[in-house]
């Protein structure tokens, strides 16, 4: 089932399901994600996804930690930036999350 692909993608944030309504699912942290078919229905038209209109910003203290592990979970994840060090010194890596996403994970700044 396609959310417990994406429900299983977020455990990568320390983040878990509080509950799944068909199509609409809210995570702990307060994130709240929604299948298209919804939109589809409350609009009653087409949705044409605009992708990298925005981005979910997460951070981790221990960047490459998270790296392997996401790297070993998901190996085929596409990158927009592989890790790199901002002039501030925050690392930074960007990249598509199971559903097209944009997503950037950052240590704290």
């Amino acid at each position: 089932m396609f959310w417990d692909k994406v429900s299983g993608f977020y455990d990568l944030f320390g983040l878990n399901m509080i509950l799944d309504n068909d199509g609409n699912m809210i995570l702990t942290e307060g994130l709240a994600l929604q299948d298209e078919k919804i939109w589809k229905e409350f609009l009653g038209k087409d949705i044409i996804p605009e992708n990298n209109a925005c981005e979910l910003y997460f951070e981790e203290q221990d960047i490459e930690a998270f790296i392997e592990k996401l790297e070993k979970l998901y190996p085929g994840v596409q990158y927009v930036n592989r890790l790199m060090t901002h002039s501030w010194g925050q690392k930074v890596i960007r990249f598509y999350d199971l559903d097209g996403n944009l997503i950037e994970v950052g240590t704290p700044m």
